[in-house]
């Protein structure tokens, strides 16, 4: 079974100009529409299972609108996306909303402290950690660099690692290996800690020499296949990850186990 945990998609009235923006901004091609249909058919062509949606709130009032959107999503394609809840930081009403989204099926939100402007450890971004674990809800967050967003990064690894520390969250995922283009540092501060690191948009920047030594002193099992969709593709991420990863129980794990359990528990 093959899971990419981290992929995007707009609401249709939408999706035109959102991409367009977050293309021009990062100088990155969209490689499909940005669709919930056009995320479809990629995981159709490529091989992919399922795919986990990421939305992002970058003002706290959008949380009833992502919220619908993301249920929409859910229900119609059930068993093949899964969305998650999108949350902003500064959402003053965050403990209610995130029980809402737990009482509602979601299995996890996503954190994006570039985009929502807020660092990683400011007091509201580790109260949003601390209830969506509080409720064994995934967070996902991006870690590291933005491509689209230069200084100050917003969650750099130290960072991160004090959250870690003092939260002690157990269903955390760092996204792009745990700081894109922060990687020397993500291996020296968060390799080992009780943290998942997703594959999103790294495969292509990473060194491979790297990688292999982020999955080797992190462990395999809390590495997650993801690709970053719109922006990376299915099907080159899954090729490329054949060829890194050529021992089959490590790629099975990655690719779809680890994902698998995070989500629904061992052996689910």
């Amino acid at each position: 079974m093959i899971i990419d945990f981290h992929t995007h998609i707009f609401p249709d009235k939408i999706v035109a100009p959102s991409i367009e923006f977050l293309s021009a901004k990062s100088g990155v091609k969209n490689n499909i529409d940005g669709t919930a249909a056009g995320l479809a058919k990629s995981m159709e062509q490529s091989g992919v299972d399922m795919s986990v949606v990421l939305p992002v709130a970058t003002k706290p009032k959008q949380f009833d609108s992502i919220t619908r959107f993301a249920c929409e999503v859910n229900e119609k394609y059930a068993g093949r996306l899964l969305s998650f809840g999108g949350i902003h930081p500064l959402d003053e009403d965050c403990k209610a909303h995130l029980k809402a989204l737990k009482n509602a099926g979601f299995k996890g939100i996503k954190l994006h402290p570039d985009y929502q402007d807020i660092f990683i450890d400011d007091i509201a971004c580790k109260r949003i950690i601390y209830e969506a674990s509080a409720l064994d809800m995934i967070i996902l967050v991006h870690a590291g660099r933005d491509i689209g967003y230069g200084d100050p990064v917003h969650c750099p690894p130290r960072k991160t690692l004090d959250v870690i520390n003092e939260i002690r969250p157990e269903k955390l995922v760092l996204a792009h290996l745990g700081g894109w283009e922060q990687w020397d540092e993500v291996y020296e501060l968060l390799c080992g800690k009780n943290v998942w690191l997703d594959t999103a948009f790294c495969l292509e920047y990473i060194k491979t020499e790297g990688f292999y030594e982020i999955l080797k002193r992190h462990g395999y099992k809390r590495i997650l296949f993801a690709t970053d969709s719109p922006w990376s593709p299915q099907k080159g991420y899954i090729e490329r990850m054949q060829r890194l990863l050529p021992e089959k129980a490590i790629y099975d794990a990655v690719m779809g186990e680890n994902a698998k359990e995070l989500l629904y528990g061992q052996g689910n």
